[in-house]
């Protein structure tokens, strides 16, 4: 194929995907209620509700670094179990039902970041994964996990590679990627809103993602937990407010 035809259904297939995708609306969905939580990382003692969850996270010079180490799946052998790769995620006992997250992020070599809402009691899906929002240098993708891939029936499914196109189907619609261009070694301020079945991003105050999903509706998001893929990722300045559905 000749390089001005390649790039010419490149650009045309990128225009055509992004509009596909469903529009951002433009202002907040959320209203701001009670501040929850907000740390920015000056303190010499961790507060109380962070908990390590897939090490390594430390704070240093007033940032919270998260680093990953399972980088690879490592087989079980001399009596060790097996390890699976798995981001570095740090988490905050935090309920919450509708809410705003506020914070700083800086990619500093981490090839993604995110903000996730879990729920240990919930038994309908894997660990109790309920929704997040991934940030990536070229993109960031939004995720019903509860009812999407992380639902125990479809969390089953995917390990059978014959039944791909089963899986596809299922999971239609619990999950979308925007385009975006970040720098590495910059810092952003990531908002993460979730209302009733509704998440939306804004990065420095520009809107970047939105997906509606039953799944983001799950009434009590016990935990908030940042995760890093890749070395380093940091994260400053972070706050948590109760909310309610913005008024119209």
């Amino acid at each position: 194929m000749k390089p001005f035809l390649f790039l010419t259904l490149f650009f045309v297939t990128a225009q055509t995907l992004a509009a596909d995708l469903p529009a951002i609306p433009d202002r907040p969905i959320a209203e701001k209620g009670e501040l929850l939580f907000a740390d920015d990382f000056e303190s010499a003692e961790s507060a109380k509700v962070w908990h390590k969850v897939v090490p390594t996270f430390s704070v240093e010079k007033g940032v919270l670094k998260g680093t990953q180490t399972r980088d690879k799946d490592v087989p079980a052998a001399g009596g060790k179990p097996a390890v699976r790769a798995h981001a570095a995620v740090h988490g905050l006992e935090i309920p919450t039902k509708n809410s705003v997250v506020e914070l700083k992020i800086r990619f500093a070599g981490a090839s993604m970041i995110d903000v996730e809402f879990d729920d240990r009691k919930f038994t309908g899906s894997h660990y109790g994964h309920i929704c997040r929002a991934q940030v990536r240098l070229n993109g960031v993708t939004l995720i019903d996990e509860r009812d999407g891939g992380m639902r125990n029936d479809i969390y089953e499914i995917k390990k059978d590679r014959e039944r791909k196109a089963e899986v596809a189907k299922l999971l239609a619609g619990r999950s979308v990627t925007y385009p975006i261009k970040l720098e590495a070694g910059k810092w952003y301020t990531l908002v993460v809103e979730t209302v009733g079945d509704a998440m939306r991003v804004t990065i420095d105050g520009k809107p970047a993602g939105f997906l509606k999903s039953s799944g983001i509706a799950h009434a009590t998001k016990s935990k908030i937990e940042l995760g890093v893929a890749g070395k380093d990722g940091e994260f400053d300045d972070l706050k948590v407010w109760n909310a309610e559905a913005a008024k119209p």
